[in-house]
This record gives structure tokens, sequence and C-alpha cells, in this order.
């Protein structure tokens, strides 16, 4: 008994001791500082603004933008404006900027702050209270609005979130971003409909589709081009922004009719085999609409039949992004469980309703097998939804070891960015930074950059054993690990994100 006892001491003191040194590495420290600012959102902030966050996948370009600068573009692109609806109207406008002017230019905003102001608040989520009716309609509502001068600036666009992105230390965006100009949905509307997919498919690439593929990559080459004129890209006076990769999910507008969404998917599909820069698809608009509803079924349909044709294209889908209330009880029951079983979806964009799904703890098993990451949007989640706190299912997907990682969603009218994503999830659902560090990690493990993973296991634990022996800071490593990581765009994304981490850690630790 003694001898057992003794043992029994030694074992516990020699796992104390090994607590006690993991608890003083840098890691340990900076997690003990965010516990001890938990309380203080001023410092917390702070800290989470230099926090490394690895990627933001689920991001719509459009939404992304902050009303001040599509004031920016819609003056200088000679708009006028309503001044009772707040919807920008193609010239000529009233010659006059009198407030009694119903239809004055946008540039008359500059000295009319009542304007301005205004127009700020009907493009975006700003001063609305859920005591004037529906966050849902005022969100939606707002892309209408504005997008005629979003439509002119795609590479303002495209400068001003890789500069956020940067600012947040986020290394990597995946933006959704309908590329063709609607011209693969107009040709859609001119062949019409087929019950028949396959053929419907053999005529729309025979009519024009592979048209539309190449215009799109043409465009796609000319707002890059002004993004990284716009950021001083490749000159002494590069930006940050310039350093941040950026792929595109192509965005179906889900809301049309059945043929100009089918030509849409088409597209995105042959997009992503013809251009790296395109990583893959997603469907998008309001959930509950009535078309989105409609045609669930039909939706999943087609890409059940498109992705048996391009089985290597990477597909993410809007999956219940819907609340108790805003459709009947029987439509929140299958959208995530149809979304990866026939849409064959590897990430999932919301899932707010999971809990009111059919079988609801077998789906969230389901997920877990089948490594579907959740696309959490904290923000966009209150402001549309109401959703928000323990009513949130964050806490659930993580119960049942579903994988996880925080995204903007549309931060320009949610008026967000990752930073304040990251504050909500310490504030309102109680995650440590350990929480945090593995959702970073998430995102570019979930990420669709093409190449194996810099890990071995799901949990980020183990590294793969080409770079097992290999620090990221020292900025030297193995042959081996160098070939692996030139040959996976993955891998080394995760490499940069770790040795982020490790010099983020070491600055906290030192008190910097």
């Amino acid at each position: 008994m003694v001898r057992r006892s003794a043992g029994f001491l030694c074992t516990t003191a020699l796992i104390l001791a090994q607590v006690a040194v993991a608890q003083d590495t840098a890691e340990g420290r900076t997690a003990r500082y965010m516990e001890s600012i938990r309380g203080n959102p001023s410092l917390l902030l702070a800290f989470l603004r230099k926090m490394p966050k690895g990627g933001d996948l689920h991001n719509h370009l459009a939404g992304s933008i902050y009303a001040e600068s599509l004031i920016d573009f819609a003056a200088e692109d000679g708009f006028c404006v309503d001044r009772t609806t707040s919807f920008l109207i193609a010239p000529p406008c009233d010659r006059s900027c009198d407030k009694y002017a119903s239809k004055p230019q946008v540039s008359c905003a500059y000295q009319d702050q009542v304007l301005y102001n205004s127009m700020v608040d009907a493009w975006s989520m700003r001063n609305w209270t859920a005591g004037e009716g529906s966050g849902h309609d005022h969100f939606f509502a707002s892309f209408d609005k504005f997008f005629p001068a979003y439509a002119n600036h795609i590479g303002d666009s495209l400068a001003e979130v890789t500069r956020r992105a940067a600012a947040d230390h986020l290394q990597y965006l995946e933006l959704m971003h309908t590329a063709d100009g609607m011209q693969a949905a107009q040709l859609g509307a001119k062949l019409g409909w087929h019950d028949d997919l396959p053929k419907m498919r053999n005529g729309l690439l025979s009519g024009g589709l592979a048209q539309v593929v190449s215009a799109a990559r043409q465009a796609l080459d000319r707002e890059e081009s002004k993004m990284k004129s716009g950021l001083g890209c490749g000159t002494a006076q590069a930006e940050a922004g310039c350093a941040v990769t950026v792929r595109y999910l192509y965005q179906v507008l889900r809301g049309l009719p059945r043929e100009q969404v089918f030509a849409q998917i088409l597209l995105g599909f042959e997009l992503a085999q013809a251009d790296s820069r395109f990583v893959g698809l997603n469907l998008v608009m309001p959930e509950d609409w009535y078309v989105p509803m409609h045609d669930f079924d039909l939706h999943m349909k087609m890409l059940d039949y498109l992705h048996g044709v391009y089985s290597k294209v990477h597909i993410s889908l809007h999956a219940d992004e819907l609340a108790m209330g805003l459709v009947p009880p029987d439509g929140l029951g299958f959208h995530i469980r149809e979304s990866v079983e026939k849409g064959h979806a590897e990430r999932i964009g919301h899932g707010v309703s999971v809990m009111n799904e059919e079988r609801p703890t077998e789906l969230l098993k389901e997920l877990a097998m089948r490594n579907v990451l959740v696309e959490i949007c904290l923000t966009s989640n209150d402001v549309i939804l109401g959703v928000r706190g323990k009513d949130h299912p964050l806490a659930t997907y993580r119960k049942f070891g579903v994988p996880v990682a925080l995204a903007s969603d549309d931060e320009g009218v949610s008026r967000s960015d990752m930073t304040h994503e990251y504050l909500r999830a310490v504030q309102d659902q109680g995650l440590s930074y350990a929480d945090l560090k593995q959702m970073a990690r998430a995102s570019l493990e979930h990420s669709f950059l093409p190449g194996k993973s810099v890990w071995a296991d799901a949990k980020g634990v183990k590294k793969n054993p080409a770079c097992a022996a290999d620090d990221p800071v020292a900025g030297r490593y193995s042959a081996r690990c160098t070939t692996f990581l030139d040959s996976s765009q993955k891998a080394g994304a995760e490499w940069t994100l770790e040795r982020q981490f490790e010099i983020f850690e070491k600055q906290v630790a030192e008190g910097k």
C-alpha cells in the first residue's frame, strides 16, 4: 500500500509538472492573458485584433463593402439617388442639391449630412433597431439599393476587402462573387428549361457558355489588376493587403428561374475547372424566399448531377440560414442534410436551425463523421435572424465534434469585421484562446486551397511527417519539409499561420 501510494503521488506530481510546463509556454501565457482581460472589452479587442485568424471562408464580396465606399463609387459614376428610398438611379439627376430635390446627385450627400446618413443607414444595418421592423428584410433590401455602385467598382471592392483582411490579420479569403455579370443566367433564359439535365448541359456548352467562361476570366483579370494597382502591389509602397491570398467561389443566385440557376451552377463548375482562382461554388440569396424553398430539391438534383460530371470541384452551400417562424416548421427539417447528402457540400454556411432538422443528433454525428465544416456567422445571424448568445447552435456543433470556423458573411452591410466576430465568440459564446486558435486552423484546413494539409490529424495536433521535426519560425526547413510545402498551397498557408501564431504568442508572453 505504501509503495502504491508513493507511486500514485509520483505520477500525480509528474502530471502536475507537465501541466505547469504546458501553461508556462508562450501559448499558455497567451491563453492566461486572454482570460485575464475577458471582462475588459477594450483590451480584449486590441488582443483579438492582433491575433492571427487564418481565413474567412464565407464572405460575399458585394456585401463586404461599407456604405461610405459605395457612396464614393456612386458619386464618381454620376448616379442620382431617390431621397425617399435611397435607391440609386441613373442620370439625369435633379440639377439642385436643395433638400427638396427628390432625385439629387449622390455627390450632393457630401454637403447634406441628412441625405448622407439616410443612405448609409439604408445601405447597411447601421442604426437599425428591432422596433423598426424586420432585420432580415432591411438587410436583404439594402443590396438592390446600392448594387449599381458596386457593379462598376469590383476592383476597388477587392482592394477594400483585402485591405481590411490584412488589418484583421487574415491571410486567406474565399470570396463569393458572380464573376460573369449574369451572362450565364441570360444564356439560360435564352435557351430555356429542359427536364433532361445532360441535354440541357450540352445545349448550354454548345450555345455559348464557353465564351461566358472566357469573358468571366478576362473580367477578373481586369478587376484584380485594378485591385493590385489600388494597393500598390509590386511597389515599395505596397499595402499589407497585397499579401492576402484571394480565391473565389462562383456565386449562384438560387432565387432565379430554374433554367438560369442551372446555367449559373454549370458555369461555376466550368470556371472551377478552367481557372485555379475559382476554387468552388455556392448558392446564395435568402433561403426562405419562395423560389429557393420551392426549388430546393431541384437545385440539389442539379448539384448531384453536375457533381458526378465535375467530381473534383468543391461545393459549399448556404444551409439553414433560417429560424422558427421565418418559414413553416416543415421547411426547417431538411436543408442541411440534403445539402450534404444530395448537394455534396463539403462545408455549409450558417446552419442556424440545425436542431429543427429531422433526427438532429444523428445529423450532427454525420456532419462530424463526414468532416463537414460549418461556417459560423455570429453577427449576421444576430442582425438577420435575431439568433444570438445561448440560442446560437455553435456550442452544439462543438459538443458533437463538428468542425467550425468563424466567418464575416457581409461585413460591410452588417458593419462588422473578423476581429469583432472573434470578439462576439469570446463575449457571447464564452470561447477560450485555444478554441479560437482551433477555429483559425480549421479555416485553412477546410479551405478549398489545393494540396495536402500540414496536419496529420483533424484536430491540428500532429504535423504531417514531412515537417514533424521542423519549426515554422526557424525560417530554414528540412529538404523534405520544403519539398512538401512547395507541393501544397494548403500546407503552405497552414505553415504560415503556425509561424504567425508563434510570433504572436511570443510577443504577448513578453508583454509587447
